[in-house]
């Protein structure tokens, strides 16, 4: 079973006299990177929020975004006079010199960061559980999202897989014939560049052989059909995180192809061989969305 690294989740719930709306957004990316945004009352919790973000999401590209509203009668309010006063000194003194109206400057620092607050509010014990219990949803939704993503993923995946395969078992078709043209050009060479009389038939024969060794393909195709047994072995691991396994073990089936083709030598096999890079660059995309 794989995993997306892309998937969405919210979830909302009324905790006391606040409602919180949880959403999370992941993405592909290669490691763990996390942007978050929540209401300053949550700042408390800010290293459970991110902890617990980590450890169920794991990997990829995370927004998770809590939005807040007040339900129920308003909060007194704090404001810090000491940045007030500050704000005013200065803005009254480039006012003057400018001789810009000051008549809306106060309504105009109190709408400055950090000059009106709420009083020091915050969850409660109680509140803090049930916002951690609101965020496992969120989370929760995520990875129902990732999972269903995965299953299409996975398809994707066995096919590619599938067709390497088959292509691989028409390089093994035409090998026999490749061995045949291969000692039918070098003797039509032979003959055409000293003649048939002038060249020893059992030193040819020897020759033939030690060539045709060196550009063997037996063990390349071999590895490869290894691989992808090994590849497939790996999807039905019982973990949640395998895309960069994944994506090791297809950087093995590009060697073995690309060997393939160096050595092959036969206009047939080499189709095979630029279908099979076509198979393992789409693998490879696919493969950069998986957890």
């Amino acid at each position: 079973m794989l995993y997306s690294m892309t998937g969405f989740g919210r979830a909302e719930q009324t905790i006391g006299e606040k409602t919180f709306l949880i959403e999370i957004k992941s993405l592909n990316g290669k490691q763990f990177d996390i942007r978050l945004q929540f209401p300053p009352l949550l700042r408390p919790l800010e290293f459970d929020i991110r902890s617990a973000l980590s450890e169920n999401l794991e990997r990829g590209s995370v927004e998770c975004i809590v939005t807040m509203k007040t339900n129920g009668s308003a909060k007194p309010v704090v404001i810090n006079t000491e940045l007030l006063k500050a704000y005013y000194e200065s803005v009254i003194k480039v006012a003057k010199e400018l001789n810009a109206d000051t008549d809306q400057i106060l309504a105009s620092i109190l709408r400055l960061p950090e000059v009106v607050a709420n009083t020091t509010d915050s969850l409660n014990e109680e509140e803090s559980i049930e916002f951690k219990k609101l965020l496992s949803a969120a989370i929760k939704d995520v990875d129902a999202h990732r999972k269903d993503e995965g299953a299409a993923l996975e398809t994707e995946l066995l096919e590619r897989v599938s067709n390497i395969e088959n292509l691989q078992n028409q390089v093994s078709e035409l090998e026999p014939n490749r061995r045949i043209r291969i000692k039918e050009n070098l003797q039509k060479l032979l003959e055409d560049k000293v003649g048939k009389e002038n060249y020893d038939t059992n030193r040819l024969e020897q020759e033939l052989i030690y060539y045709i060794e060196k550009i063997d393909i037996t063990e390349e195709r071999v590895r490869l059909m290894n691989h992808c047994d090994y590849f497939r072995s790996i999807l039905q691991e019982n973990v949640k995180s395998k895309g960069k396994k994944l994506s090791f073990i297809l950087q093995e089936f590009g060697r073995e192809i690309n060997t393939t083709g160096s050595k092959a030598n036969d206009a047939d096999i080499q189709k095979c061989v630029v279908l099979m890079k076509d198979e393992l660059e789409k693998a490879k995309e696919q493969v950069l969305n998986v957890l």
